[in-house]
């Protein structure tokens, strides 16, 4: 196959990916039927079903599969892990972490935000501000350093708001248990 046409069709479905879907699934489809090991392609089907279907399984097949074909495809990492977090593959998920952070050239800053962002949703707040706080150690450059100072901040708030809501539930069970 021309490498050429291939890689025509994959900057075609790159380039209306997310704002024109049905010329992306077209594109992407041909991109896999002249290769269907192309990982790029895999890649964009995977966040093609994760975030406009909502088919996670789906997209953990081809996120897999793009791995597979190639381990250090950058991109997938963060798109496959999200996609494991928002199916509650916390196990997988946390794999998928570890493994990460043994790959040359993926951003550590990154794979600790994501860390942070699992621990966050398995409700393990202290872990997850630690692991925001490790991330901010190797951020090198001031937006990304704002936006993890912003979800540090944003756990924090929702610790707070949790001792809230527990101390206003036990001042209500107090005062139950003296009306009786």
């Amino acid at each position: 196959m021309n490498t050429n046409l291939l890689n025509n069709y994959v900057l075609k479905a790159i380039d209306a990916y997310p704002y024109e879907l049905e010329e992306t699934v077209e594109n992407l489809n041909y991109a896999l039927s002249y290769e269907s090991e192309n990982v790029y392609a895999l890649y964009l089907m995977g966040r093609l079903q994760a975030e406009q279907f909502g088919d996670y399984e789906k997209a953990k097949q081809y996120y897999a599969e793009a791995l597979a074909n190639k381990m250090d495809f950058l991109k997938v990492y963060k798109h496959y892990i999200f996609v494991l977090i928002w199916n509650e593959d916390f196990e997988e998920a946390q794999k998928l972490i570890d493994f990460a952070f043994t790959v040359k050239g993926l951003g550590k800053s990154q794979v600790w935000v994501l860390q942070g962002q699992l621990f966050e949703t398995q409700q393990a707040y202290k872990k997850s501000l630690k692991a925001l706080k490790t991330a901010k150690q190797f951020a090198y450059n001031n937006d990304y350093t704002s936006f993890i100072v912003s979800e540090i901040d944003r756990i924090k708030d929702k610790v707070k708001s949790n001792k809230k809501k527990m101390a206003n539930s036990k001042t209500k069970k107090k005062i139950k248990k003296n009306k009786k």
